[in-house]
């Protein structure tokens, strides 16, 4: 049968807790920046308003620590309505096929669960594809085939205000709401969307979820837009299993160059 994410499977995670330490230092540091920042934020919500109808503040499920799910926000940065066409965009695909090496309907039927009779698992969706973990693998291995972690650059659905604060990464502010309500840390791994999470149920790909969820993490400071799924994924284990006090300072002093990166949007 195919793995799904269930309940089960989930409750083998719910025993991590944030430190105590940890938690005092999300709260304080959430605290000032958000007093900090709290002119910006105001500024921003105008223009937001101003610009476009909707909500000042986009929310939306994601799944954090131990499978956990909790509303996560985010400034609006997108036309009203543009949530529908989510799936059909990449922007949060992180299994995307690099479109000069498209496969063949013939070549997705993994060859190793047919011979011993049984349905792949898992599997992963790629642009609505449905395809073996292990064969997509394999595959990756023979035709030197790219994934990538993109983000959609020009997408026409973002208005000019969410242009500027994707650039500066200031739609991330509201974040440290969540910080506060407890449902992520300063660093971590960042929470998933549902689809997403679904996906990553295995041994290999579940140990991101044993740390905190967060706002930066290595992935942040390290990645580019073109990192295949292996190395984020090997990126956000490392950090569940390195975490520690002075390797989150050490982040969060590398994640401030990170907003006036070239390219970032």
């Amino acid at each position: 049968m195919k793995k799904v994410f269930n309940l089960k499977e989930a409750e083998t995670f719910k025993h991590f807790r944030i430190s105590r330490g940890k938690r005092l230092f999300d709260i304080i540091f959430a605290i000032i920046a958000l007093l900090l920042f709290s002119p910006i934020m105001l500024i921003i919500s105008i223009l937001i308003k101003i610009e476009s109808k909707g909500p000042v503040i986009y929310v939306s499920q994601r799944i954090g620590t131990g499978y956990d799910r909790f509303k996560f926000y985010k400034f609006r940065s997108m036309r009203l309505g543009s949530e529908d066409e989510l799936s059909k965009m990449s922007e949060l695909n992180l299994y995307l096929i690099n479109k000069s090496n498209q496969m063949l309907n013939s070549e997705l039927k993994c060859p190793e669960c047919e011979k011993i009779g049984t349905e792949c698992s898992p599997v992963l969706y790629i642009e609505g594809v449905e395809i073996c973990e292990n064969w997509y693998f394999e595959l990756k291995r023979q035709k030197g085939a790219k994934t990538t972690f993109f983000k959609a650059k020009d997408d026409p659905r973002i208005t000019k205000v969410g242009y500027f604060i994707r650039r500066f990464n200031l739609d991330e502010l509201p974040q440290f709401i969540n910080v506060l309500m407890g449902d992520m840390s300063i660093v971590g791994n960042r929470p998933l969307p549902l689809y997403e999470a679904e996906k990553l149920t295995t041994d290999q790909w579940s140990y991101r979820f044993m740390a905190p969820a967060g706002i930066t993490g290595l992935w942040q400071i390290k990645s580019n837009r073109f990192q295949s799924e292996e190395e984020r994924i090997t990126l956000d284990n490392q950090y569940a299993m390195i975490s520690s006090p002075s390797k989150d300072l050490e982040i969060i002093a590398k994640t401030i160059p990170t907003f006036f990166r070239k390219g970032n949007y």
